[in-house]
């Protein structure tokens, strides 16, 4: 479903210059959790950011299948608008919501900044509600919610769109260990929903979360290898994928 191959991306530049990513490769299937792990500073945030369409690679490709599949990687954000809209949905450690408007609003509103009609907006955001189930909590506002319940909402919010990839930044950071499982939990449900299946790549910290996923990845010199728990959390890496 996601195809990154030779990723490379740096900053600054003659003696300054410093390569972050160099040369990553790695693929989700459909239907696919994959933990993402590696040291602060070792380039997560800026390979999702790449995945993202918010920052673009000095080199390599990147391909989503979807309809139409997305190919990008070196264009510039502003050319791959489309990536953003229909894509890719992003999950961070804080909830964004905007604690004015209901719940269902804040995924309204969501949908309508990305062309959607009204009424077709508010039919994806309560059925977006329903699969994170919080149909019940549709009209409340969100500091009316529990943590757990906010991030649901974020997580209803970025499936509305019919997005094929989640890209979640920590997803259970701001979180107590009870709700950050349960959003683990949420994530798994909608990667094998038997109707439309989605895929996320989630970078965390926490092992124990990370070892839920389907598979893990460990960041480390800039590449990507495939891990365990104990070579992601300690010094020893992984066979590379």
């Amino acid at each position: 479903m996601l195809e990154v191959s030779g990723l490379k991306k740096g900053f600054g530049s003659g003696s300054n210059r410093l390569e972050v990513l160099k040369g990553v490769d790695l693929s989700l299937r459909k239907g696919e959790l994959v933990a993402l792990m590696g040291p602060s500073g070792c380039g997560k945030s800026t390979l999702l950011n790449i995945i993202g369409g918010l920052l673009r690679a000095d080199q390599g490709s990147i391909k989503i299948e979807s309809k139409p599949p997305m190919a990008y990687g070196t264009k510039a954000p502003n050319q791959v608008i489309d990536v953003r809209r229909k894509g890719v949905g992003w999950i961070f450690q804080d909830f964004h919501l905007l604690n004015h408007i209901s719940s269902v609003e804040n995924v309204i509103l969501s949908l309508e900044l990305a062309g959607v009609e009204a009424r077709e907006a508010e039919t994806r955001a309560k059925s977006a509600m329903e699969r994170v189930e919080l149909a019940d909590r549709m009209n409340f506002m969100p500091n009316e919610l529990s943590g757990g319940q906010q991030q649901r909402v974020a997580v209803a919010r970025a499936i509305a769109g019919s997005r094929p990839l989640l890209l979640a930044d920590e997803p259970t950071g701001n979180l107590d260990v009870k709700a950050g499982e349960s959003i683990i939990s949420l994530f798994k449900e909608l990667c094998a929903d038997p109707n439309d299946p989605i895929s996320v790549l989630m970078v965390t910290h926490d092992p124990i979360l990370a070892s839920k996923a389907d598979r893990m990845l460990l960041m480390r010199d800039g590449k990507t290898a495939a891990s365990d728990i104990r070579s992601a959390w300690g010094e020893t890496t992984g066979d590379a994928e």
